[in-house]
């Protein structure tokens, strides 16, 4: 099957700083008004201080969110935090859409995002592996080896389009965290980029994730 060339790979799409709700309903219209020609796309956003609730989220795992707003959502998982400095990369695919030799699927979906960060991180010289039942990416070694450096969380409709996606933490204020049972794993240490070492601009962290999940998820030529 020829796939047109504009469809091969994601497209990047770069909204800057916005709300998270604005985002939000941003990515169902879209999703919304697929079509089988509508091209995937990846949107690069850096959003205001804000929690996330996924669909089956416990709101109690929101201990105190110190006048920091609670979105409920449509995705996987359970609480997290978003906010400045932090990579954020919403995926709006469509997994049954042909890639010869590599129709994607939920599981090679998760794997494939989990696998671009590890890839980034490596950029880095930083080492993350990931959990059995614990969705994201999490420090391999060091003094914080366990914590959380990158979330994930999906929503996959029945049609096969995809909206939502991944973070990763680059240099923020961590405090947010510890406000809430991060994932609703309480206690479990949150950590950024920049607490390991690493002095990169959020631009550039952005542009590498991207490019690595496009690796990962460009269609190759017939």
């Amino acid at each position: 099957m020829q796939i047109a060339t504009d469809l091969l790979a994601p497209h990047i799409v770069r909204r800057g700083i916005e709300p998270y709700q604005t985002t939000f309903d941003a990515m169902r219209s879209y999703t919304d008004q697929r079509s089988a020609d509508t091209p995937d796309q990846l949107w690069i956003v850096e959003h205001p201080p804000v929690y996330t609730l996924g669909l089956g989220a416990d709101p109690s795992h929101v201990i105190n969110p110190h006048a920091i707003p609670v979105v409920q959502t449509d995705r996987g998982g359970e609480v997290t935090f978003h906010g400045p400095g932090q990579v954020v990369i919403y995926l709006l695919m469509d997994l049954r859409r042909a890639r010869p030799g590599a129709r994607l699927f939920a599981r090679e979906f998760v794997y494939n995002i989990e696998q671009a960060v590890i890839r980034t991180l490596e950029a880095y010289n930083l080492a993350g592996e990931r959990k059995q039942g614990a969705p994201g990416i999490y420090v391999t070694d060091g003094p914080w080896q366990g914590a959380k450096i990158a979330a994930l969380g999906l929503k996959i409709r029945g049609n096969g389009c995809t909206y939502h996606g991944v973070s990763l933490n680059v240099d923020m204020d961590l405090a947010p965290f510890s406000w809430i049972n991060p994932c609703g794993y309480a206690g479990l240490a949150t950590v950024d980029m920049n607490t390991l070492g690493v002095k990169a601009s959020l631009g550039e962290v952005q542009t590498l994730l991207a490019n690595q999940l496009i690796e990962h998820f460009a269609a190759p030529s017939a």
